[in-house]
């Protein structure tokens, strides 16, 4: 595998994108830009800088960051990246995740990004992740896959369980995969 030096995480809301990006990040050196810190402002508003902030570290010769707001940001992280791993999981495995996670943070009240918290009255809104995660779950996978064959020249890592990715992290860290 060419050097891993500007990778883009990709996969839908729940399969271990920020997890991944936080083991590359210490296991490479590679400074870990969040997506989601960068975009929500107070109050969950979209901050105005976010687009800026992003093609200001983009430009860098090393990041690590998730891929998501294409609405905002189209294809400039997968042009600037040179390596991307797509985490396409298995729904059930993705639901079960993003429940979990959106349970531990409605109870925890733990902050998010900049003054945000998850609440379970957030559940009734349509872009919840729990909800956005079920209804658009085909739809990120074939995006995904159309932008692999847009940008032909990236490296591509395509891990499609838990056990995979796993296995793959634990040859890139050093760390032993869990049974």
């Amino acid at each position: 595998m060419s050097a891993m030096d500007r990778v883009l995480i990709s996969g839908i809301s729940g399969s271990g994108k920020t997890t991944l990006a936080v083991a590359l990040s210490t296991a490479l050196k590679l400074p870990r830009f969040e997506l989601d810190a960068l975009h929500h402002g107070p109050g969950w508003g979209k901050r105005p800088e976010f687009v800026s902030d992003v093609e200001a570290f983009s430009a860098g010769p090393r990041w690590v960051t998730e891929d998501q707001y294409h609405g905002a940001l189209g294809d400039l992280l997968w042009r600037r990246a040179d390596t991307v791993i797509w985490l396409d999981l298995p729904r059930s495995a993705i639901m079960l995740r993003v429940v979990r996670r959106s349970i531990v943070r409605a109870v925890t009240r733990r902050e998010l990004w900049n003054g945000n918290r998850e609440s379970f009255r957030d559940w009734l809104d349509a872009g919840h992740p729990i909800r956005w995660a079920w209804s658009q779950y085909e739809r990120r996978r074939d995006e995904t896959a159309d932008r692999i064959n847009r940008h032909p020249d990236l490296t591509v890592v395509h891990l499609r369980t838990s056990g995979e990715v796993r296995r793959w992290r634990a040859g890139i860290t050093g760390s032993r995969p869990a049974p």
